[in-house]
This record gives C-alpha cells, sequence and structure tokens, in this order.
C-alpha cells in the first residue's frame, strides 16, 4: 500500500453518509498517535471553564482517580468510534456517557462546548503536527460524527459544520476562560497523571513540555508561568519532526484503537463496556440529582 492510498480511499467516501466510517480510518490508521495527544488537550482544556473545572474537582474524578477517568472516557468515546453508533458495543457506550452526566446539573452550553472541542482540537494539532494535514473530508466527517453524538447525548444547537463547531469552540472561550482555584487542581492533577506514565525523573522534564504545548489562554486562565520562548519553539520543532518522520513510514496495516493505548493502565486483566464510568451517589462527591428525564435512555 502507498502512503496516501487510504487518504485516496476516503476521498471516494460520502462524508456524510459514511462519516463515522472515515473517522475511523482516520483515527485508527492515518492519525492514531495524534488523535489520542490532541483529545488529550481536548479535554484539558474544557478545565479552564470554571464550571466545569470545579464540577470535576466536586466530582474528585480527576483529582483522586484521574487514571481510571481517563481510562474511562478514552474506552467510552473510542467504543463508538470502532463499533459503530448501532452497534450493541456503541449503544452501550452511549448509554454509559448519558447516566453519568444526567447525574449533574451540567448546561446546555458547557456540553455544546465539550463536543466542540473534540471536533476542532484534533485538526487544529494535525494540521500543525501530524505527518500530512487532515483532509476537507476527515473534516466534515468529524463534523457530522461528533453532531450524531451530540443528537444521542440529546445536547441542543449543535453546530453545523466544522466552521461552525470552531467558531462556538472560540467564541465559548474567550467569553468563559477564567482562574479558578478548583479547577487548577484538577489540571495538576492531570498534568501529574501524563508524568506518571515516564520514569520519575523525567517528570519536570514532562511538564515542562506539555506545558510548552498549550496556548496563551490556557496558560493565563490556570495561572502558569509560560515556559521560555526557545523552549516552546524547541518543543514543538520536535513534535513536527516526529510527523515528518512518521511520513517517511509504511502505511500502518493495521488498526489502532484507544484500548491498546499503553496509557490506558487499569484494565489489564480486560473490561465490560457496561461497567466502565462513575456510577454517581446522590449527596456524595459533587452532589448528583435526579433529573426528570434521567429515566429516557438515548442510543
Amino acid at each position: 500500500m502507498k502512503r496516501f492510498a487510504r487518504l485516496e480511499q476516503i476521498r471516494r467516501m460520502d462524508p456524510y453518509d459514511e462519516a463515522t466510517e472515515i473517522y475511523r480510518l482516520s483515527v485508527a490508521y492515518e492519525f492514531p498517535w495524534d488523535f489520542t495527544r490532541a483529545l488529550e488537550l481536548a479535554l484539558y482544556r474544557t478545565y479552564a471553564v470554571p464550571g466545569i473545572g470545579r464540577l470535576l474537582a466536586r466530582t474528585a474524578e480527576l483529582t483522586d482517580r484521574t487514571q481510571k477517568r481517563y481510562d474511562d472516557t478514552s474506552l467510552l468515546l473510542d467504543t463508538i468510534v470502532e463499533h459503530g453508533f448501532g452497534s450493541d458495543e456503541g449503544r452501550t457506550a452511549i448509554r454509559r456517557i448519558n447516566q453519568m452526566h444526567r447525574s449533574y446539573d451540567i448546561s446546555d452550553d458547557d456540553m455544546r462546548y465539550v463536543l466542540c472541542t473534540f471536533v476542532v482540537m484534533p485538526k487544529r494539532w494535525i494540521d500543525a503536527y501530524g505527518w500530512r494535514r487532515m483532509s476537507r473530508h476527515e473534516t466534515v466527517a468529524s463534523a457530522v460524527h461528533y453532531r450524531a453524538l451530540g443528537r444521542h447525548m440529546g445536547i441542543k444547537d449543535i453546530p453545523g459544520t466544522y466552521e461552525e463547531f470552531e467558531t462556538c469552540l472560540d467564541t465559548y472561550e474567550a467569553a468563559h476562560f477564567a482562574w479558578d482555584a478548583d479547577a487548577r487542581r484538577v489540571s495538576d492533577a492531570t498534568l501529574d497523571l501524563m508524568a506518571s506514565w515516564y520514569p520519575g525523573p523525567l517528570a519536570p522534564l514532562l511538564r515542562t513540555t506539555t506545558l510548552a504545548l498549550l496556548d496563551d489562554s490556557l496558560l493565563r486562565a490556570f495561572r502558569y508561568t509560560p515556559p521560555h520562548a526557545t523552549t516552546r519553539a524547541w518543543v514543538r520543532r520536535a513534535v513536527r519532526l516526529r510527523g515528518r518522520a512518521v511520513r517517511l513510514l509504511p502505511p500502518r496495516r493495521a488498526p489502532h484503537f484507544a484500548r491498546q493505548n499503553w496509557e490506558i493502565k487499569g484494565y489489564p486483566y480486560g473490561y465490560r463496556i457496561a461497567d466502565l464510568g462513575t456510577r454517581p451517589v446522590p449527596g456524595v462527591r459533587g452532589c448528583p440529582v435526579r433529573h426528570p428525564a434521567a429515566d429516557a435512555e438515548a442510543g
């Protein structure tokens, strides 16, 4: 197979009718490492919205059980990518996602914003650091895939195009990014988790490397001291060089899904999709509440 053969295949597909199939090819074959990094940073940047960061701090899911929360989020989202919305596995994953989110008072605006990060941040990352830029077919398919996920989650007023997702994200961040002490605790715990995947002596270097990849709006919201301009330039250049090196490699012949990532640490003996995620108890850790619509399961 030639290096661009799969891109040619994607361009022959319909980005609306075959959106999830195209997204699966992009995630599991073309850019598995890049999508992992981009989606990590997509979720991370949502903590800079104080309402989201405070809720996550109250539940303690991202401070006391950081690795499990990382694992479960990655596995649930990727189950839908691997198996599709109509599969038993995909429906179970969506049911679990909805059961968790409906236990808390989360605004439609916040939910819509998180959805926007899943669409926008991977394209921005891949265009900057990937072995090639995302094609228009892949960009459209990503937006269509996450529109479908948003509908299954009952989110209202979902953007219709990639450009609308991008505008929604940028507008929301400009209006809502702000300092919050609890959100900073969640951010610190996440940075500690990422560093924990590597030998201990590398932790300070890895923290600096991660901060060097963050934009100024995030650094200001969390009140982190920005890395030196030279450090940021070298880190970003190194990640771009990795992309150029990947371009020279043969295309991937077997898919790579999130469940195969070595960063997933919590399930060495496997897992059941129905067991993933949290099961909040009313009155405990973040004051979960029962909503009238909680009995209606999307899927």
